[in-house]
């Protein structure tokens, strides 16, 4: 996005510096990278980032607003729904794309958020890595609002730990070793102490969880949440697992409603130019341009169901409406320029909620690179220059 820096690095780019870059990420935990690592990374001017936050902002007053609960009560499935829901989610993350407006010029615009985790721990080392692989100049940083490695790692520490001991807090999946997003696992490992537990180690007992580290029964006294509910439907033959409909006496973070909450269900509340217009499908009173939009279904997983090209038939054939929604498409712009095709991209903004602050704040990110019809590794195979990356944002 930035002329004078993408021509710098393509024309200093090698492929023998590219698996040097490499070699280094995998060496995080090797075997465990396994999703495609781009060539590049995004080059983001101060506009488009101030862009990006103020759409934020326009989101957040809905999240923070007294009435956001109430609102988003309906998201929450009754057979997913968990209990001691905490009053918010102390992580949120926003995906903006890098789109082209009928101008011609380039802006963000939304595509999805969660009130989930991403791969935060394994961003604060990627992120190094590739600013001294990139040669980054040293005014454009990965961080917003002022943090640092440094202070980006003590406030996840404060997040996912708070005053626990890193043994009694977990990291909660569901076959975790098999999850193409293990290498955030070893690397909050690593960063925070803590142990990665399977759903279906964890024992309950009087109203509470249990797991066993070295032998020894450890109570858990808070969990990082990085179980995706929608993936758990998917599994079979998991065995005995805990009913996690039931009260027990443990910390979420952040609890698992919050998934539901701030999520495509969300879309339809907000009202900025850089959020795509979104309606729910039993809530469309008048005739639109299915042409121009896209219909997605509001519980799915990893962008499963989504129907880009919206037919009458489509609509006529959903059961549910309610559970549904119309999302005006937006025009993604092929900007990073590559050896071969240019490539679209997605910049996932991470905000964090600690306790004590009046709203989330933004701190970090990643970036995806795509080639394909959508972002996703399905979309992408046999391409290069597409795949995981971080954004770096001009600074003042």
């Amino acid at each position: 996005m930035q002329a004078s820096l993408r021509a710098a690095f393509n024309r200093q780019f090698t492929e023998e510096k590219y698996q040097a870059y490499m070699a280094k990420i995998e060496a995080l935990h090797p075997g465990a990278l396994d999703f495609r690592n781009a060539e590049t990374p995004v080059f983001v001017p101060k506009d488009f980032t101030e862009k990006m936050l103020g759409a934020c902002e326009d989101i957040i007053s809905v999240i923070t607003a007294p009435d956001f609960k109430q609102l988003t009560e309906r998201s929450i499935p009754a057979h997913l729904r968990v209990p001691n829901e905490s009053d918010k989610s102390p992580m949120i993350v926003f995906d903006f794309g890098i789109c082209q407006n009928q101008k011609g010029e380039l802006e963000p615009q939304l595509i999805e958020m969660q009130g989930f985790p991403t791969l935060y721990a394994f961003q604060a080392f990627h992120s190094e890595i590739t600013k001294e692989y990139a040669q980054v100049p040293d005014h454009y940083s990965t961080y917003l609002n002022g943090y640092t490695k440094d202070t980006y790692i003590e406030l996840l520490r404060e997040i996912i730990i708070g005053n626990h001991n890193p043994e009694d807090v977990i990291l909660l999946e569901i076959f975790p070793e098999q999850q193409k997003t293990r290498i955030d696992f070893y690397c909050t490992e690593k960063l925070l102490g803590i142990k990665t537990v399977c759903l279906t180690r964890l024992r309950e007992r009087n109203g509470s969880l249990y797991y066993e580290n070295d032998g020894q029964e450890i109570k858990i006294k808070r969990i990082y949440n990085r179980l995706i509910f929608d993936d758990l439907q998917q599994q079979k033959d998991l065995g005995p697992v805990i009913d996690l409909s039931k009260p027990y006496d443990v910390e979420w973070v952040p609890h698992p409603n919050w998934f539901y909450r701030i999520s495509k269900f969300t879309l339809p509340f907000i009202s900025n130019p850089y959020v795509p217009e979104t309606f729910f499908l039993n809530e469309l009173t008048q005739p639109v341009n299915l042409d121009e939009y896209v219909l997605k279904p509001l519980f799915s997983f990893a962008g499963m169901g989504v129907v880009i090209d919206v037919k009458q038939e489509d609509i006529d054939a959903i059961k549910d409406p309610e559970n549904w929604i119309l999302q005006r498409k937006v025009q993604y712009a092929p900007v990073i320029l590559t050896p071969d095709e240019p490539a679209k991209a997605e910049i996932r903004l991470f905000y964090f909620w600690k306790d004590g602050w009046d709203k989330p704040r933004a701190v970090h990110n990643l970036a995806r690179l795509s080639k394909g019809k959508m972002i996703g590794t399905r979309y992408n195979k046999d391409k290069t220059w597409v795949g995981g990356s971080v954004a770096f944002f001009e600074q003042d």
